[in-house]
């Protein structure tokens, strides 16, 4: 319903619209604009393009070649390019050049000049020489035979040389043109001999210059310049032979050559042979051999060889006359009688086998004889049978493991000054019986084999020795006993202590070090070296629990009962009573602590203080091991404590006396140190 204000009404009304003008296209409205804006990014182009680009000189050789830069506007004024930094490739063609094709790097310098040199199309060449046949050289390489045409060459200066084998070489410069030039090279050769009159009696000989036959005597040839071999052969004589100097277009008459009746050769084998052979007293060679002889007379031959009758034989020969003479030389014989161990050993005779021989008869000279059996090592003796005498010969084969063991030296000496003995090893009982009295519960039985050949030291290490390595340290006292003297047994000494040692003596014999050391503590070991160590619990109980005569293994070091006998070692007697609290009842040794290294007698094979004196650290890591049998080993590969062998000089009980006692620990203790050992090999 229509609003009301008082009177007034408002009406609807009819809307007629007003009229619309038609608008220009875009193009017209804006074009202006646009245009405009096209001119200026352009010209934009182009300020900021020469505000940024380099001017760039390009020189070419030659001149007038035609020249193209790819990838750049193409602003040049006058051989000057207009260019920003950055790598364009350049172009260039020349009539007579190759086309040149190379990269240019424009760098951010103001003004450039870069300098490209076309090369050379080849010339031709034609080479000519009188005489033809000439070879020609280019720098040292042959190109051909002259006449020789339109031969191409690098333009510029080269090495020419013309050769021909009875003229002078033409040697000079020749100066290429190129640029598909053609040019003619014609020499003239002089020649390079001269006319060399030869004669001889009798006439009619062949006359050879270096081998080359070039006629017969007498007569007038033409030799080339040069030192020359002269031959004059003729049949059933001896050649001539003189050494000819000859200068070219020098003519040279040479005096007559008068040849000799040739030499009769004789041939001489024998049985056997390499059989010395001298004619008329002078010694030519051994046979088969071929002698000249002097025809028309009689001469002795004599053969002669060690352990054979000399044989002689007389020959006349005329000139040019061949014979062979044969002669089976008698051989001298001696008898060598063998006994051989193992008795089945086969003999070789100079490198020829004859079987278990026991009885032979040899020429009597020199003779190798090599005895062989398998599972043995071979032997070789040089034998001299004497004619007529009988020789015993006596030979004994060793096996592998007795030669390994026979090469090696059996005693040696380390760098701190103590002996070492060399052993072979083999299988050991380790451990005790449950049944026996006194056995801890470590003391697992089992068998062991040491397989490797080592070197164990004689004596433990004494104090003397240690300080060279650690000069400070001290074994101290025990209850105002002397430990520290230098000929007592080091004590209070770390396994680690020990080991360190050990690689310090490795080190002064300049031998592979046993133990991997880091930051000053071992944390493995390399188990091929042959540096010094600690002796392993299994090399330990070898030494100290079998015995060289394969006696039985014994409970104590000297038996199966206690005590010791007298003065046996250092273990805890009567006179340590008051400073120990168990003792060997009935066994006195006079000393109340540690002795000097070897005070007692020496075991078996030759080891001191292997018992008593004091206890020995050994290599391995401490555990209780398993029954199984094993082969050269080296303990654990890691663990807590190592592992103490031995009884020392507090020990006086059945427990720590018996051979098979094992302790473990890490620190060290006043009865407590180590002896060195080594692999051999």
């Amino acid at each position: 319903m229509p609003a009301v204000d008082g009177d007034a009404v408002i009406r609807p009304q009819v809307f007629v619209p007003t009229s619309r003008q038609a608008r220009p296209p875009w193009w017209r409205r804006y074009g202006v604009r646009i245009a405009l804006g096209i001119v200026t990014v352009v010209v934009a182009t182009v300020v900021w393009y020469l505000f940024t680009a380099r001017s760039v000189r390009i020189e070419l050789t030659p001149a007038d070649a035609a020249l193209e830069i790819h990838g750049a506007f193409d602003l040049a004024l006058g051989g000057t390019w207009v260019l920003r930094e950055g790598q364009y490739r350049l172009t260039a063609s020349a009539d007579g050049f190759f086309d040149l094709d190379a990269p240019l790097m424009v760098d951010d310098a103001e003004y450039q000049t870069y300098r490209f040199e076309l090369k050379p199309l080849p010339g031709r060449v034609d080479f000519i020489s009188n005489p033809a046949g000439a070879v020609v050289f280019i720098d040292g390489e042959r190109i051909g035979v002259t006449p020789l045409g339109a031969i191409e060459i690098a333009a510029g200066e080269h090495d020419l040389e013309i050769v021909e084998r009875r003229h002078v070489s033409h040697i000079a410069k020749l100066d290429v043109v190129g640029r598909g030039t053609a040019q003619q090279v014609e020499v003239i050769l002089e020649p390079n001999w001269a006319d060399v009159t030869i004669a001889s009696t009798p006439a009619g000989a062949q006359v050879l210059i270096d081998d080359e036959n070039i006629g017969v005597t007498p007569g007038t040839f033409e030799v080339v310049a040069g030192t020359r071999e002269l031959r004059i052969k003729l049949p059933r004589h001896k050649s001539a032979v003189e050494q000819l100097t000859v200068a070219a277009r020098q003519a040279l008459t040479l005096p007559p050559f008068v040849l000799q009746p040739a030499d009769a050769l004789l041939t001489v084998r024998s049985a056997p042979t390499g059989v010395a052979v001298t004619v008329d007293g002078r010694y030519q060679g051994t046979t088969p051999l071929e002698v000249a002889l002097a025809p028309g007379r009689e001469h002795a031959v004599r053969l002669s060889k060690a352990g054979y009758a000399a044989a002689t034989r007389r020959v006349t020969l005329q000139a040019t006359d061949e014979r062979t003479l044969e002669v089976q030389l008698d051989a001298l014989l001696g008898t060598v009688m063998i006994t051989a161990t193992p008795a089945d050993a086969e003999v070789w005779v100079d490198g020829v086998a004859r079987g278990a021989v026991r009885r032979l008869q040899l020429p009597a000279r020199s003779h190798r004889l090599e005895f062989k059996r398998a599972g043995y090592e071979s032997q070789a003796k040089e034998v001299t049978p004497q004619p007529n005498i009988t020789q015993q010969l006596a030979v004994r084969l060793l096996t592998h493991a007795e030669a390994r063991l026979a090469k090696l030296v059996p005693r040696i000496k380390h760098p701190a000054g103590g002996e070492m003995l060399l052993f072979d090893g083999g299988a050991v009982t380790m451990g005790a019986s449950r049944r026996e009295p006194g056995r801890r519960a470590n003391e697992t039985l089992r068998t062991v084999n040491v397989t490797r050949l080592f070197y164990l030291a004689t004596t433990e290490v004494t104090n003397g020795q240690f300080r060279q390595f650690a000069k400070a340290h001290s074994s101290g006292k025990f209850e105002e006993q002397e430990l520290d003297k230098d000929d007592q047994p080091v004590a209070n000494v770390t396994w680690l202590e020990a080991a360190l040692f050990c690689n310090w003596l490795s080190e002064r014999a300049r031998l592979p070090v046993f133990y991997r050391v880091e930051f000053g503590k071992v944390v493995g070991f390399n188990a091929k070296a042959t540096g010094f160590r600690l002796p392993t619990e299994a090399e330990w109980s070898w030494t100290a629990r079998t015995r060289p005569d394969g006696s039985p293994t014994q409970r104590f070091p000297w038996g199966d009962a206690l005590p010791p006998p007298e003065r046996f070692g250092n273990y805890a007697d009567r006179s340590a009573s008051h400073v120990l609290g168990r003792i060997v009842f009935g066994y006195n040794d006079n000393f109340i602590v540690s002795a000097p290294v070897a005070t007692f007698a020496a075991d078996a094979r030759g080891l001191f203080d292997l018992s008593g004196n004091v206890a020995e650290w050994v290599n391995d890591f401490y555990e209780i091991p398993s029954e199984a049998a094993a082969s050269d080993p080296l303990g654990p590969a890691s663990g807590d404590y190592h592992v103490i062998r031995g009884s020392s000089w507090m020990h006086g009980t059945i427990t720590d006396l018996r051979t098979s006692f094992r302790d473990y620990g890490e620190d060290g203790r006043p009865d407590l140190g180590f002896r060195i050992a080594r692999f051999a090999e």
